[in-house]
């Protein structure tokens, strides 16, 4: 990834263009060119080939692209979901095993890392849930985000990390439901029926007004851009909507369980 970015670096300053004159000549942000200059975002096959027409490169640009090893495509939907997250205009996450990383306290972020398997030591620990932690910078950005946020009732009862961890894990998600553009909602045990049984998910909409949306499973991550496959989630989303307690009632939920512990 960083050599196809240094690559399109190279083109493009060839080409006399600056960051900024590429991004707004294809209607992206200047920061995802820096991002795919880089190396730290992929770039996409068909914005490959837009840009080896624009850059005279003769395909070389999606040639790289075609033939990126394996091994860097894999990291990269992870990499490029933070990405795309930093900036993100709008972001809804529906979760049912943890409570959503962009709201976790430092406790919580730790005691979930020190419950995977193989273990990974103290260091690596710390250095996970730095990360974490700078990710929920768009918890508070300005103006506000258009966040919204579906934990199925179960994850609250998980004691995660202890008592304490999960006491203050309770105050933090509490507090966060009063932040501005924040939506929080919980999908409580009582509902028959489920629309999100093939787990957690989360949806974005980029700067460019680009619908995108994040899988992961026990050993993978997926950054879905296919228009079908990001409507059949949001779909979905929808209707976890419907079927999960409003705000208000989810802060009262809230409050009775901070009661109890």
């Amino acid at each position: 990834m960083r050599l196809v970015g240094r690559q399109l670096a190279r083109f493009r300053e060839a080409a006399g263009l600056t960051q900024r004159e590429l991004a707004t000549e294809f209607n992206l942000a200047e920061e995802t060119v820096a991002s795919m200059e880089q190396g730290r975002r992929p770039l996409k096959p068909d914005l490959a080939q837009r840009l080896d027409d624009r850059l005279d490169t003769k395909g070389a640009l999606s040639v790289a692209v075609e033939h990126m090893p394996e091994v860097d495509l894999i990291p990269a939907w992870a990499e490029e979901f933070v990405d795309q997250e930093r900036e993100a205009l709008a972001l809804s996450s529906y979760e049912n095993q943890v409570i959503p990383g962009q709201l976790q306290t430092a406790h919580y972020a730790r005691a979930v890392f020190r419950s995977r398997i193989p273990i990974i030591g103290k260091e690596e620990i710390e250095a996970q849930t730095e990360i974490r932690l700078q990710r929920q910078e768009l918890l508070r950005s300005t103006p506000p985000r258009n966040l919204s946020f579906v934990i199925w009732e179960a994850v609250l009862q998980v004691r995660l990390g202890g008592d304490s961890v999960y006491r203050d894990q309770l105050r933090h998600l509490r507090s966060l439901a009063e932040l501005p553009g924040m939506t929080l909602q919980v999908m409580p045990f009582a509902h028959t029926t489920h629309p999100a049984l093939d787990g957690p998910f989360v949806l974005l909409e980029t700067p460019e007004h680009q619908h995108l949306a994040y899988t992961e499973t026990q050993r993978g991550s997926q950054l879905v851009s296919d228009p079908d496959e990001v409507s059949i989630l949001t779909q979905r989303y929808a209707m976890l909507r419907t079927l999960a307690l409003n705000p208000e009632d989810t802060k009262g939920l809230l409050d009775r369980l901070l009661g109890e512990v």
